[in-house]
């Protein structure tokens, strides 16, 4: 046979005549990438992805198709060719839907695998189900009674009732194997960072360094570790016998010790530790009260002081009485729901809040629990002066009504004129937030919080930062991502890299929102009965004890919440190519908007399903039948817009295994899968 010399990207080869300018890069090794090329079929030439240059004409070819030619010079790599390539799978890609991934797991700040550790409950596998939840939560037994389960606020369950109980499936695995669970480290290297800070976001970080073979020092300004999972968060949610067990976890991986009662700029100070240590991790939180801004407010219990006082004492002090709690947030729900445990609940404890319930921060689950606990809420209501009198104290306060939205998305306050009153109370508790008490020589934001990199939650040099102090005041597992993705600085750090986090992309049906019941798609067929209920204790238990609230639910109560679970990620989400190329080139799914056409998916038979949504038309499947099983099966239908691949006459798939799994592997998508 004959042979061709030409270039590819200034490189020249020589091969027979007859070869297409894709195999003959496969042999230089020029990645170039293709969705629709199949060495089992013919060329199909549909998805434009292998688009190459001719140099000396200027024109685009698609390489799957393209023969190579004598002189031919060829750009397969310029930025030019990459954006031509990102184009064509931004086209793609508008017209794709589907779900990469499930709206839990997109849903959980940590990015931990939800729906997998879901199945794994489901299942009954509940070490198993550890195993993935502690890849990105470290701490799931505390994680698994206080979390605000964001992956639940976002399940498509909702659309049909009420989401899964995906945060009970954490607590139960937790609580169930967390002492038999051993994670893989690798040998200490040598390396240690000093961690300011013993709350979630520190010992996240500790934990993912040693992973990674890397010690830490832990300092902390309080007697014991834990940060705002101790001092913060009141007994009945948390116990600190729980919180102990969890954290003991972290003296037996070795190389992790705790240093108490050292403050930053008195006991400990950031230039010295910087030059100790191979680098440094700031997680101090958010422990400053926010200001109330009323006259007198020096007579107000600051509340997250407030808190830390009690769970000093061991989570008991004396009777309040009858007790105000200016705020919104889960601060104020756990001082209000603390101070009608100290009275014994026989005491009047209130909320004033300035905007109505809807607006309310804190978790719904803790609101309407301390109402059954016998709080009162009182609305709209804001105290703007506060003074004693015979040992009492008199707020005096103004109704409220809601004026246009503020920049927090809330419709702001606006004070009703003449509508001022005076309450009288013998204890009143300010909760309406907190600030990063930061020291000179921290970088700040014009906000307070300590300034890094997002990427890699780098300050400066080898000083890093994370948690509240960074985010503002937040959640437990927020803090617990911002510890890992600091870990991960640190680790690229030492490699004289800089770490950021790798580009993937979510194609997805849409918030549960904004979808109706027939818009689900079930490969298994979810169980129809409601979400199994929370067990509590005894109502007067709750309001006389810090007894924990809530029960972990046993195993079978989890197994059966768990045929409750959609399902909804592509089950091909690891296997993808249209995913895999679309990273790779940074396409994304939102570049090219407009109207997606939506095509009824097809439970096929026992071990396959179609969903003809997630087709991009490559003519691959059509030509697997044509010219390699011999079965006309699959064939384009319609027109224009409304061009589809389906089944001849919609009729059922009846194939032998051997001939699915050829359909199967070979579908660059998840339009043609496996159920399980």
């Amino acid at each position: 046979m004959s042979k061709v010399t030409f270039k590819i990207d200034g490189r020249e080869i020589t091969v027979d005549k007859g070869t297409t300018i894709l195999q003959a890069a496969e042999k230089m090794g020029v990645d170039i990438p293709t969705l629709c090329h199949n060495d089992k079929i013919s060329h199909t030439t549909s998805c434009f992805v292998c688009i190459v240059k001719d140099k000396k004409s200027g024109k685009f070819m698609p390489s799957c198709s393209a023969f190579v030619s004598e002189g031919l010079d060829i750009d397969a790599s310029s930025d030019e060719i990459k954006e031509m390539r990102r184009t064509a799978l931004n086209l793609l890609l508008s017209e794709h839907t589907g779900d990469c991934e499930a709206p839990c797991t997109m849903a959980c700040p940590a990015h931990a695998r939800v729906e997998e550790y879901v199945r794994a409950g489901k299942n009954g596998d509940f070490l198993e189900a550890l195993k993935i939840i502690k890849e990105k939560i470290p701490l799931p037994m505390s994680i698994g009674r206080v979390c605000p389960r964001f992956c639940e606020k976002d399940c498509r369950r909702n659309i049909i009732d009420s989401a899964v109980a995906i945060n009970d499936f954490k607590r139960l695995a937790a609580d169930k194997y967390y002492e038999e669970y051993v994670e893989e480290t690798k040998p200490l290297n040598g390396k240690k960072v000093a961690i300011i800070g013993a709350g979630p976001a520190g010992y996240s970080a500790a934990y993912y360094l040693r992973l990674e073979g890397v010690a830490s020092d832990i300092y902390d300004q309080m007697p014991k570790p834990g940060g705002m999972l101790r001092y913060g968060i009141p007994e009945y949610r948390l116990p600190k016998n729980i919180l102990d067990k969890e954290l003991s976890h972290f003296d037996k991986l070795g190389g992790i010790t705790f240093y108490p009662n050292k403050k930053l700029g008195k006991d400990i100070f950031l230039d010295r530790l910087r030059r100790d240590y191979d680098a440094v991790i700031v997680a101090i939180g958010s422990w400053k009260p926010s200001p109330s801004h009323i006259d007198g407010e020096e007579l107000l219990e600051e509340g997250i002081r407030w808190l830390e006082r009690i769970a000093l004492n061991g989570w008991s002090g004396e009777n309040p009485g009858k007790t105000v709690v200016i705020g919104g947030g889960n601060t104020a729900i756990d001082c209000i729901r603390t101070a009608i445990r100290l009275g014994k609940g026989k005491n009047d404890v209130y909320c004033f809040y300035r905007r109505t319930e809807n607006e309310m921060p804190a978790e719904r689950i803790e609101i309407e629990e301390a109402k059954e606990e016998g709080a009162i809420f009182k609305f709209l209501t804001q105290p703007i002066a506060i003074r004693e009198e015979n040992g009492k104290k008199i707020l005096t306060c103004i109704k409220m009504k809601l004026g246009n939205e503020d920049a927090s998305g809330r419709r702001r306050p606006v004070p009703i004129e003449g509508s001022e009153f005076e309450f009288e109370a013998d204890t009143v508790i300010g909760a309406i937030g907190q600030k990063t008490d930061a020291t000179e020589e921290l970088k700040t934001t014009k906000w307070g919080d300590i300034a890094v990199n997002e990427d890699n939650m780098q300050m400066v040099d080898n000083i890093f930062s994370a948690g509240d102090c960074v985010s503002g005041p937040a959640t437990v597992v927020e803090a617990v991502a911002g510890g890992r993705r600091a870990a991960l600085g640190v680790l690229a750090y030492f490699n004289g890299e800089v770490y950021k986090e790798p580009y993937s992309i979510n194609v997805s049906r849409g918030h549960w929102k904004h979808l109706k019941k027939n818009d689900l798609v079930f490969i298994n067929k979810p169980a129809e009965y409601d979400r199994v209920k929370q067990r509590l204790i005894d109502l007067e238990k709750r309001k006389t004890t810090f007894e924990e609230v809530s029960k972990t639910f046993t195993e079978e109560e989890i197994k059966k919440e768990g045929k409750r679970c959609i399902e909804c990620s592509c089950v091909e989400k690891h296997n993808c190519k249209l995913k895999q190329i679309s990273e790779k080139y940074y396409a994304s799914p939102d570049a090219i908007k407009g109207l997606k056409k939506k095509f009824p998916y097809q439970a096929q038979d026992i071990d396959i399903v179609f969903d003809p949504n997630k087709c991009i038309r490559c003519e691959t499947c059509v030509k697997i039948g044509k010219e390699v099983v011999n079965k006309e099966i699959f064939g384009f239908k319609n027109r224009g817009f409304d061009t589809i691949v389906g089944t001849v006459f919609d009729s059922k798939i009846n194939l032998s295994i051997d001939e699915l799994k050829l359909y199967v592997e070979n579908c660059p998508t998840g339009a043609l899968s496996y159920k399980k």
